[in-house]
């Protein structure tokens, strides 16, 4: 029975990393469509993360009363802390990426996450790599594919592979074509800094990377994911706040001028922080942080499909190449993650059978004594001495 509540939640958390790269990928496309309509990148994270605190404190509030520790100033550090890495700079550094690139080149360039993930977890000694054993190579190397892959996105973006031309149906419509027309050249940005918008997104990698190893000591302590994950979002709007004071004087860009900027607030409040956070963390919980970022290829093949088909994306040389050996160097990763866990399964149930063995032969060998009082007590003294 054991077994198959343990296959259940397996399943679950597949399912669960899959819906969340579907979320994470529209997430990519709405989020260049608002920094396209001019949305300011300090009031559209401070909307987004107002819209997921109101989403999840309901729920924190009333489903985690038992479960949820009592709050101290050692918690409200850390979850300040975990608010600077996982929430101000990782939405920071990204949408100021994505404004110097594309949706589907930023999603790209995430796929490095795994390895960052991988180097922070084993210098935290959460992972171990044995480099006499294939499975710790296999690791390594994949970490190095990583680096070099999101090296190769950054310094070379090589000419145009793909250039897709707007579909017909959507020349004819009217309302849309005028949409189209604003969002022309969507996912090129060649007037942008490119070097410098990876550089961007790198740090968000890097920030992201951060906040999944260092979550998963305090969630042990503090296991009301719901709650947990509100106390990040209030502080990050505090901080945000902070950073507007200074940054962002302008009262014109604290409204929302049009539908389309509305729909992409809510998206990115609603699916990409309140659901998406709450989902994340479950799994971080249930299957760790590693786990977790393996995921990441899936979502560069859903933005790719969506900003093509939706908004035109143009692919470049650059791009496929550092994509690939990232993708490669993932997937050695999580092989070196697999045959390590066998591995260790393999270890534990050998030395299980050899205890049990021990045990049984020395309950054999006691057993013939119980008839033999004198040899029984004559054993027990000389154990003792």
């Amino acid at each position: 029975m054991a077994g198959c509540w343990a296959l259940l939640e397996r399943y679950q958390l597949h399912l669960a990393m899959l819906a969340l790269q579907f979320g994470y990928a529209g997430f990519h496309v709405v989020s260049r469509l608002a920094l396209n309509m001019g949305i300011s990148k300090i009031v559209f994270p401070v909307y987004r993360n107002i819209l997921a605190l109101l989403l999840l404190l309901p729920f924190a509030i009333f489903l985690e009363k038992k479960e949820r520790p009592p709050i101290n100033i050692s918690f409200l550090i850390q979850f300040f802390l975990l608010a600077v890495v996982g929430i101000t700079a990782n939405q920071g550094f990204y949408l100021l990426g994505l404004d110097h690139t594309s949706p589907t080149f930023a999603s790209a360039i995430q796929n490095s996450v795994p390895a960052i993930t991988f180097l922070m977890a084993v210098i935290l000694r959460i992972e171990k790599v044995r480099l006499d054993r294939k499975d710790g190579i296999s690791k390594v190397i994949g970490t190095l594919l990583c680096v070099a892959g999101a090296s190769v996105i950054t310094l070379y973006k090589g000419p145009t592979i793909y250039s897709p031309s707007p579909l017909p149906h959507i020349q004819n419509s009217l309302p849309i074509s005028a949409t189209i027309n604003r969002l022309h050249d969507l996912g090129d940005a060649a007037e942008k800094n490119w070097t410098l918008g990876c550089v961007f997104l790198i740090g968000h990698c890097f920030s992201w990377s951060g906040w999944l190893v260092f979550q998963a000591p305090i969630l042990k302590k503090y296991p009301a994911r719901l709650s947990f994950t509100s106390y990040q979002l209030f502080f990050g709007i505090i901080q945000f706040l902070m950073i507007a004071l200074f940054c962002e004087r302008d009262p014109q860009a604290w409204r929302v001028h049009s539908g389309e900027e509305l729909f992409s607030v809510f998206y990115a409040g609603v699916v990409a922080s309140g659901i998406a956070f709450a989902v994340q963390i479950w799994c971080i919980d249930r299957g760790g942080p590693v786990f977790v970022a393996v995921y990441q290829p899936v979502q560069t093949l859903l933005v790719a499909l969506m900003a093509s088909i939706a908004l035109g994306e143009q692919f470049y040389l650059g791009g496929i190449i550092g994509a690939v050996l990232i993708i490669v160097g993932l997937y050695l990763v999580l092989w070196g993650k697999n045959e390590e866990k066998k591995l260790t399964a393999l270890i534990t149930r050998n030395k299980v059978g050899i205890e049990s063995s021990a045990e049984h032969s020395n309950i054999a060998y006691i057993r013939p004594a119980i008839t033999h009082p004198l040899l029984v007590a004559q054993s027990t003294h000389e154990d003792v001495a």
